[in-house]
């Protein structure tokens, strides 16, 4: 597996992680747990070293998931995880809202340790940017965990370039996790700039189009009640209709390339920066080694050209989440 760094820093991971939150949550009902324990003990035999997971998947259960599984590969691997939820541990996880105040990034830190099986988080991200908190308060907290030796690194999450900037200059930031693929661009007019410029490394989150681009759903596709993506508005029969023009695209090319559309997005990503870490999530060992199979997929200058051409051409149907949950991102 090839490696990359995140930005300007020391944090050496694989060139693809994995994310883990639709083994525990948003994506219909939980997935069997001892599956779950070996696909990731697996994911580690293949080469992935960096796992992402936070405290509100679940939430605490994808956590407790990652914790199980991983200790006794601690020492292989980079765990991921974010603050910043208002949850009650007492009334299993219910609550609303924000809650990036310093005194309850410390609670969060201190629970998650315990439920990862750690001393240590290796890479503690806001997970949305609180309006209620300064974001120097944020990264001041972060910052004296770092120095506990409670946390090594300091990231973010759909936070805004100025956010950014505010937070960099208090605690560095290590890593700006954000949705980045073919059918979500908006990064790349103010975020990709600002984060080359300070040395941020930029971890995707749904880089398949919450699974839309792997080709596995038409206009007939529905999904239950308990899988988020039913709330979507990309993944109404209307939208799913309109938008398979772009996975009809990465089928064409994948064609020429012998590879998936999946390989191909995947691929793609990759290529627009060497600090790009994507996260693809998946419950299925067949999908992860064929997501895994895209790190040595090498895409020609001019088929990247000739893709970003042809899906810049392509009006992309529908908002990517509602507006209330729009707006609880700095984009």
């Amino acid at each position: 597996m090839l490696k990359r760094t995140l930005g300007n820093s020391s944090l050496e991971v694989s060139a693809l992680g994995l994310g883990c939150m639709g083994m525990s949550f948003g994506y219909g009902a939980p997935a069997d747990a001892p599956q779950m324990i070996a696909l990731l003990r697996g994911a580690v035999e293949q080469g992935v070293t960096f796992f992402d997971t936070a405290e509100v998947y679940g939430p605490f259960t994808n956590e407790a998931l990652l914790g199980e599984a991983l200790a006794p590969l601690r020492d292989q691997v980079v765990i991921a995880t974010k603050f910043g939820f208002a949850l009650d541990p007492s009334s299993n996880g219910k609550g609303a809202g924000l809650n990036s105040r310093p005194e309850h990034i410390r609670l969060v830190a201190e629970a998650s340790l315990k439920r990862l099986k750690t001393d240590v988080i290796d890479l503690f991200y806001q997970h949305r940017v609180d309006p209620n908190v300064p974001i120097e308060d944020v990264a001041g907290a972060v910052k004296d965990l770092i120095q506990e030796g409670k946390v090594k690194h300091f990231g973010l999450s759909e936070a805004g370039a100025a956010t950014i900037r505010r937070a960099h200059a208090v605690q560095p930031v290590t890593a700006l996790q954000s949705e980045y693929s073919l059918w979500w661009r908006k990064p790349e007019t103010e975020i990709l700039p600002l984060l080359e410029e300070l040395g941020i490394g930029l971890v995707p989150y749904s880089p398949l189009g919450k699974g839309f681009l792997t080709g596995k759903f038409n206009s007939r596709s529905t999904f239950d009640s308990s899988d988020f993506r039913s709330s979507l508005p990309r993944f109404t029969p209307q939208a799913l209709k309109a938008n398979q023009a772009l996975v009809a695209l990465l089928r064409e090319v994948g064609q020429r390339k012998n590879a998936t559309p999946s390989q191909i997005a995947l691929a793609w990503l990759l290529a627009q920066k060497p600090w790009i870490v994507p996260i693809p999530g998946t419950t299925k060992a067949a999908r992860l080694s064929e997501n895994l199979g895209a790190v040595q997929l090498q895409l020609s200058a001019q088929e990247l050209q000739d893709l970003d051409v042809a899906a810049s051409s392509i009006q992309v149907e529908g908002e990517r989440y509602p507006e209330a949950l729009e707006k609880m991102t700095g984009l």
